[in-house]
């Protein structure tokens, strides 16, 4: 699923593209929304909300001001192309909506959600988020007093709800916890300095926000860029020990986390022991390897 900065990326790209213009045609392709129509209405922006996207439309006529909220989840994507253009790089049966101007287009493929609601409503979609790392009215105060408020929860599991922090997923929660020096299953009481902490994370986000490859070691180069996530089998790069993965979270909403048991001090129960060998970039199996863990 991408990550707060991925998709902070994404609004942003959709606002330089549509943000002004007038909508000549809209196409939802979704059960809830196969005959809504929202042509005619401006689009006056498009923002990202931690992991969601929320595209605000002008009102049209005596209708209010409407937002059209989607969410990726993990396949989705939103590309931006010259109004005209048949949409050929992409399966036809993949795309979710499609949002004309005269210029350009906006075409939802493989979206996780898309909803339409008057915009005074979007806190009913949005409103449980913590404070949203990337987000104009970022509170790192707010933060560090939702990340403390449970000292006895795993640290890992704390930042991936998106109640405490919105937008950091595996990626910068493996980062995070490898810079702390804390395994993801140790305690958030274990840190020992919850203001620095979350201090890293937002810096963490917004300097990767611009730019399309993840780095938090500060190089590079390839194979270089990451310390620990999707590098199960790897040498540490600062250690040189092994890596290692195991899920976190309970059963069915488990995740995955890798951490350097050289680097990081804390507990590591669902890491079963066994040997384990690398994963590809996406934290998958390559082709010709296996990966088991216990659940």
């Amino acid at each position: 699923m991408p990550e707060g900065d991925t998709v902070w990326r994404t609004a942003d790209r959709l606002h330089r593209a549509l943000a002004g213009r007038e909508l000549l045609g809209s196409d939802l392709r979704w059960p809830s929304l196969a005959t809504v129509d929202v042509s005619g209405r401006e689009v006056l922006e498009v923002v990202a909300a931690g992991k969601h996207i929320l595209t605000r439309l002008a009102a049209g006529g005596d209708d209010p001001p409407l937002t059209l909220h989607s969410h990726l989840k993990m396949e989705g994507s939103w590309y931006v192309e010259r109004t005209g253009d048949p949409h050929g790089r992409r399966s036809a049966s993949g795309i979710r909506a499609v949002l004309t101007t005269r210029e350009w287009s906006a075409v939802g493929h493989k979206l996780g959600m898309l909803d339409l609601v008057p915009t005074e409503a979007e806190h009913d979609l949005v409103g449980h988020l913590g404070p949203d790392l990337l987000g104009p009215g970022w509170d790192p105060a707010e933060a560090q007093r939702r990340l403390t408020a449970r000292p006895e929860r795993e640290l890992g599991a704390a930042l991936l709800d998106q109640r405490v922090l919105a937008g950091v997923g595996t990626f910068y929660m493996a980062e995070a916890c490898f810079l702390a020096r804390l395994t993801p299953w140790s305690p958030v009481a274990d840190l020992a300095d919850p203001a620095a902490f979350v201090a890293l994370l937002h810096r963490l986000l917004d300097v990767n926000k611009h730019r399309a490859d993840q780095v938090t070691t500060g190089d590079l180069r390839r194979g270089r860029e990451k310390f620990a996530h999707a590098r199960s089998g790897l040498p540490c790069l600062r250690c040189g020990g092994t890596v290692r993965v195991a899920p976190i979270g309970t059963p069915p909403q488990e995740r995955t986390a890798f951490y350097c048991p050289g680097c990081q001090r804390g507990p590591t129960p669902t890491d079963d022991g066994r040997p384990q060998r690398p994963l590809g970039s996406s934290g998958r199996p390559t082709a010709a390897r296996s990966y088991r863990t216990r659940r």
